[in-house]
């Protein structure tokens, strides 16, 4: 009998050292932390959503920032510090292959997007302030959907002269078009009020002068009047307009930011730049 007892015992003291192995197992599994926060993300404000960080400070660009290099420094840099993230982690909405990072002239680091350095304006305080949009006319919110931007720049012919706003020889900067990534638009000077007279049917010009394909107008540097632009139909497909102008790409500027070879070729004037100067089409 006294046998039975101590078995008995035996099992329960075996069994209550089991469980208590087990629950110290349960505390010692990791559990599995959290994702890092997005560190660039979108939020809505009186513009419209804009790129922001983390806590909510919107992010701008500089139209003077024509080669993807940042030409902001000294006192421009103290009114508008950089952005940075050695690691971009973006939400849906956002890829994260759009961001990249350069090495500015200063040394230091900054986060670009599109090709454009990221910056933010000290005069904005709370989260969602937009107050940068439009200093100087040259500072604009960053957005994930610009359909048009503006870049000023000297303007350089495919023959590397250097052009004014007016198309004769000279150093001038100048505001121009471009789409998100920087690449410049052109206008063509036998075009008229919403007509494309250069594109043929087959389109066998078009890598010369590439139309600017988009299905519907989204976002535009708020400068600009949403409706001073709509979209034609070029033989099935889509070309913007601005102020009845159909927009085009230069093949030659081989699709890289900055560029504007086209504006004297074949010579200076036949396809011009386009910006808020520029008037309005010819009627057909």
């Amino acid at each position: 009998m006294l046998n039975a007892i101590k078995r008995q015992l035996a099992v329960v003291a075996i069994c209550g050292l089991s469980m208590t192995a087990c629950k110290k197992d349960d505390n010692n599994n990791p559990t599995t932390p959290p994702p890092p926060a997005n560190n660039i993300t979108l939020r809505q404000t009186s513009l419209g959503q804009v790129l922001t960080d983390s806590l909510g400070k919107t992010l701008y660009l500089f139209t003077r920032d024509t080669t993807g290099n940042s030409v902001c420094t000294g006192g421009c840099r103290t009114t508008w510090p950089v952005f940075y993230a050695a690691e971009i982690r973006v939400p849906e909405g956002l890829l994260a292959s759009d961001f990249s990072t350069i090495t500015r002239p200063d040394g230091d680091k900054q986060t670009t997007y599109k090709g454009w350095p990221l910056y933010y304006y000290n005069a904005d305080g709370a989260a969602g302030d937009v107050k940068g949009e439009n200093v100087g006319k040259v500072w604009y919110v960053a957005k994930a959907d610009y359909t048009i931007m503006l870049m000023n720049g000297q303007l350089v012919g495919h023959d590397n002269k250097h052009y004014t706003s007016n198309y004769t020889e000279g150093d001038e900067i100048v505001q121009y078009f471009t789409d998100a990534a920087g690449r410049t638009l052109y206008a063509f000077r036998n075009d008229r009020f919403n007509k494309n007279n250069y594109t043929r049917s087959d389109f066998s010009n078009n890598a010369v002068w590439p139309i600017y394909e988009t299905a519907a107008l989204k976002s535009i540097p708020s400068v600009l009047a949403a409706s001073d632009f709509t979209t034609i139909d070029v033989f099935g497909r889509k070309q913007l307009t601005y102020k009845g102008w159909p927009l085009y790409y230069f093949g030659q500027d081989a699709q890289q930011r900055s560029k504007n070879k086209g504006i004297s070729f074949p010579q200076p004037g036949i396809w011009p730049i386009v910006n808020q100067q520029t008037a309005a089409a010819a009627q057909p």
